[in-house]
């Protein structure tokens, strides 16, 4: 039996991030969903309110033996902005900051450590708003967010939004990903 681990992450929008991970090798399998929220078993619109506490967020479930947790978290923040408060691109609100949701003293430690060499790296001016915050909840988004980009590749916001990103994934990390994405 395997010994995956769990990582949840935060970086606006869980199309965007579920599209990426997914790609990665060691990578098992990755949910959309809300996390770090008060409210049971939240909806799409309710996390959306604003109201709920909830971050769209991605729980992915990884082999560590072919894929760190510190290599997760260097594709987390290479493909997203963490110097915006509730933002990325043009999705404002809550539900979008950055975050990573450690589940143990381990995944804290690497979380900070990462943190600190990225803000080495000096690739944004203004400083990093990103959460690390202990693991509370998770909640899986609903079944048509799950895939959404391989679904809806026409759809203006993936063409747009989610392709560069994948792109710029692509171009950074080649290497690290699966075989039928290197193609």
């Amino acid at each position: 039996m395997k010994n995956n681990e769990i990582a949840t992450l935060a970086g606006g929008c869980f199309w965007c991030t579920e599209a990426l991970f997914r790609r990665l090798k060691g990578v098992e399998s990755v949910l959309p969903g809300y996390a770090g929220g008060s409210i049971k078993n939240p909806s799409y619109e309710q996390v959306c309110s604003g109201k709920t506490g909830h971050a769209e967020a991605i729980q992915i479930k990884f082999d560590p033996t072919k894929i760190s947790f510190s290599k997760i978290l260097d594709v987390f923040w290479h493909t997203h902005n963490p110097t915006t408060l509730n933002q990325q691109e043009n999705d404002f609100g809550t539900q979008y900051r950055s975050a990573i949701f450690y589940h143990d003293e381990k995944q804290k430690e690497v979380a900070e450590t990462s943190r600190k060499e990225f803000e080495k790296e000096k690739l944004y001016k203004n400083p990093i708003v990103t959460e690390i915050i202990p693991f509370t909840n998770f909640y899986v988004a609903e079944n048509y967010h799950k895939n959404y980009f391989e679904k809806n590749k026409q759809a203006p916001y993936c063409d747009f939004v989610i392709g560069p990103k994948i792109q710029k994934l692509f171009e950074k990390y080649a290497k690290d990903l699966k075989e039928e994405y290197r193609k």
